[in-house]
């Protein structure tokens, strides 16, 4: 079986779709991809209502990535954000995203509390404090297949240079997959491409900073990872307005069938065939 780390080193762009719970799992788990990312934003926004702004904690987070990694044969990259803490939080975050089932993590450099990648106001810490926080995370896995994903915020308040240089002492630090956050432009996500040789994430948020590629152009660029973490909650979000918006409006759905999932085929996605064939076996 190809591992996702052996996957990302192959040619070909692997897309992974931003999963934020499990039903968003469950439906991008069947459709064929190489692997899914949790998103921190999503997975706030459906956990706890609130911004991805540094408020849920190491615990809210690794418990839906538990619970999505163990309910899905799809590889999970899950976010970690700063690793929640200092040093041994991260030592803490990497044995615990790890024993979860999760394929690999994403710590970032921005300082505590973090704040989402494509909004304003976000500050890194010091560039060897994070290289530091890198080389805990892979001291403290238990398999190199684990994989620890390296992300720099610094682009939009520092430059595009001071990134790149950011994300060279990430690389020199053992890195297994290097992540410059919001480039702005499509030369500077070339300038990315050409700089490294280990397999690199393009972060595609419709309506972010970065400019929305084909897999042809990310190929092209050198990218090996496009991760798409805002697109499902978008999805949904429009949905759910579109159906709550006509019962409000009419007082009903009547009309409306064909604009949902299918209540059957929603009730099998969930494994209600299991507790079926469960309640045959053991009828009396």
């Amino acid at each position: 079986m190809t591992t996702l780390k052996t996957r990302l080193n192959e040619p070909g762009l692997v897309s992974a779709p931003g999963v934020f719970d499990m039903i968003s799992a469950k439906i991008a788990d069947g459709l064929g991809f190489d692997a899914l990312y949790m998103t921190g934003y999503g997975a706030v926004a459906s956990h706890l209502g609130l911004p991805d702004a540094g408020l849920a904690t190491y615990t809210d987070m690794v418990g839906r990535a538990g619970t999505i990694a163990q309910g899905c044969r799809t590889a999970l990259i899950a976010d970690g954000d700063t690793g929640y803490g200092g040093l041994l939080n991260v030592q803490h975050t990497v044995r615990g995203y790890e024993r979860a089932g999760v394929a690999g993590i994403q710590i970032e450099d921005q300082e505590v509390p973090k704040k989402c990648g494509h909004t304003p106001g976000r500050r890194v810490i010091d560039r060897d404090d994070m290289v530091r926080k890198i080389r805990v995370a892979i001291e403290t896995r238990d398999s190199d297949e684990f994989l620890i994903v390296a992300r720099t915020d610094a682009r939009t308040t520092h430059g595009i240079d001071e990134a790149l240089r950011r994300i060279e002492a990430y690389d020199k630090a053992g890195a297994d997959v290097l992540f410059l956050e919001s480039p702005e432009s499509e030369e500077e996500m070339a300038r990315i491409g050409r700089s490294f040789d280990k397999p690199l994430v393009a972060n595609m948020v419709e309506g972010g900073r970065t400019p929305i590629l084909t897999r042809g152009q990310l190929e092209e660029l050198g990218f090996s990872l496009a991760i798409f973490p805002a697109s499902g909650f978008l999805a949904a979000a429009a949905a759910l307005r579109d159906i709550y918006g006509t019962i409000a409006a009419q007082g009903s759905t009547a009309g409306a069938e064909g604009r949902l999932y299918p209540f059957d085929a929603f009730s099998r996605l969930m494994g209600f065939e299991e507790i079926w064939d469960f309640e045959k076996r053991h009828a009396d």
